[in-house]
């Protein structure tokens, strides 16, 4: 394909297939691994893919051979690859988009992708190499880049790209689970390496016994772009008060430095800088138990700001024991559930019983739709809500609603309408912000319902519809309608 084709935007919208060059070397599970390594020394390669039925099975490496040398002493005869290759190979089908590919080496930190075809055949594969000679301004080399910037000033010169990248990925038509899921990597490899050169450079670091949290959207791994920041602190019970500082010293600079690449403060200082969102386990937990136990509108509040906590840094056992805390907490007090499918329902999507969309009456913005508040917010909290009745905390809202469909709690039909609203819903949000950037005006999620065009503003209509379905859901679920009568 000639090289004037593969421009920024064009190149993304590139079929695998058209990049996919000839298939990798292979050799059938009952290969002898001496045999594995002289392939590899003749192609001089550093894998081989296993195939049956020209099925990939898995792929051997340098690196799963120099582990059998030494765990068996160099006694390799007789020893087949079946035995030490890694299962499961990450791959992409011929017809998906370039971008798929870079977004899964990004996803996985790989190098190489296999391309099947549409029986599951291998065809091919896709490198980094491949891509990174072709189109330098993607997913993969951005975070490259990220990974080897040496400024806070040179990760807000990149940070600044990253939307390009976004914009690109959209109009290719990329899947909105794995462009928000992309968005998220993406911000989470910017706070490691901020955190990486606060140590380097500055000497500023979380001690061991901490671990710095995302919370809200970041910490359930699906942001849009760059939304506020909303982090917490979490540390062992009796550090010093020298150590107190440190963390306290660490928050601030991480604050600071996350705004100085373009991430907002949260207007509500949920933030780790604030010492009202850094605590010990056991004040965690002490304050967990009261937000859960005691349902004011407030400690709903911050319960359903809190619910979604990741660790970025630090020492992840914290995390699980408060995540196992939560859970015991929740099921200890059942009335809980109640309360929070109350304060959710409060808010139902603006559409009317024969399909008109409701907006704002007046301010700022009248005539518009508040995204987030008209479907997407109801969609992300209930579907933590009843994941977390079910036992299950953490994940995204699409990992949550799938999880509900296979306990039955959504029937496939409702899941299939509740899944199709939140994803048009959050592009649609998307879509918003990058025009809103593009204006030269802050990301955006409110929409004005006659600006779009007619095809459109019909899916938002279904799409509202969809998020109404599943508030009945709720109402039924917890007899909400019964306690209100």
């Amino acid at each position: 394909m000639p090289q004037s084709l593969f421009n920024e935007e064009s190149f993304l919208f590139l079929q695998v297939d058209s990049l996919c060059h000839g298939a990798p070397v292979t050799c059938p599970p009952e290969t002898e691994v001496v045999e594995a390594a002289r392939l590899m020394q003749l192609h001089d390669i550093s894998g081989v893919v296993v195939v049956e039925a020209d099925c990939p099975l898995g792929v051997v490496t340098v690196s799963d051979l120099r582990n059998l040398i030494v765990d068996s002493g160099g006694n390799v005869g007789g020893r087949q690859v079946r035995e030490i290759m890694s299962p499961g190979l990450i791959s992409v089908r011929s017809r998906d988009l370039v971008v798929e590919a870079i977004f899964r080496m990004a996803k996985h930190n790989i190098h190489r992708v296999t391309v099947l075809d549409d029986d599951g055949r291998l065809r091919g594969a896709i490198t980094d190499a491949d891509l990174l000679r072709l189109q330098t301004r993607t997913p993969l080399y951005l975070n490259q880049e990220i990974e080897t910037a040496t400024s806070i000033e040179q990760l807000r010169r990149i940070s600044a790209r990253m939307v390009d990248m976004v914009r690109f990925a959209a109009r290719a038509g990329t899947e909105t689970k794995s462009l928000v899921e992309l968005i998220s990597h993406l911000n989470d490899a910017f706070t490691l390496r901020i955190i990486a050169l606060m140590e380097s450079q500055e000497g500023i670091r979380l001690p061991a016994g901490a671990a710095y949290l995302a919370l809200g959207s970041e910490g359930r791994g699906e942001q849009t772009l760059r939304t506020d920041q909303d982090s917490a602190i979490i540390h062992a019970d009796g550090l010093a008060p020298e150590q107190l500082e440190e963390i306290a010293r660490f928050s601030a600079r991480l604050v600071e430095a996350l705004e100085l690449i373009g991430v907002p403060r949260c207007p509500g200082d949920t933030m780790a800088s604030n010492p009202q969102w850094r605590h010990s386990l056991s004040e965690w937990k002490a304050l967990l138990g009261q937000w859960i136990n005691v349902p004011k509108p407030e400690h709903m509040v911050n319960f359903g700001m809190f619910q979604d906590f990741r660790t970025i840094h630090g020492d992840p056992a914290l995390e699980a024991e408060l995540r196992a805390h939560l859970l015991a907490e929740t099921q200890r007090c059942s009335l809980f559930f109640l309360y929070v499918a109350r304060h959710i329902v409060r808010f139902p999507p603006p559409v009317g019983m024969f399909g008109h969309i409701r907006t704002e009456r007046r301010g700022e913005h009248r005539g518009e739709v508040d995204l987030k508040k008209a479907g997407i917010f109801a969609v992300t909290e209930g579907a933590s809500l009843l994941a977390l009745e079910n036992g299950a905390t953490g994940g995204s809202t699409w990992e949550k609603l799938e999880l509900l469909g296979e306990r039955g709690i959504l029937p496939p039909r409702d899941l299939a309408i509740v899944e199709q609203a939140y994803s048009y819903l959050v592009r649609l949000r998307l879509q918003r912000q990058l025009r809103s950037i593009e204006a030269g005006k802050p990301p955006s999620n409110y929409l004005n319902p006659l600006a779009i065009p007619d095809v459109e503003r019909d899916q938002l209509r279904q799409a509202l519809k969809g998020v109404a379905t599943f508030l009945r859901i709720l109402r039924v679920r917890f007899k909400l309608d019964s306690i209100s009568r």
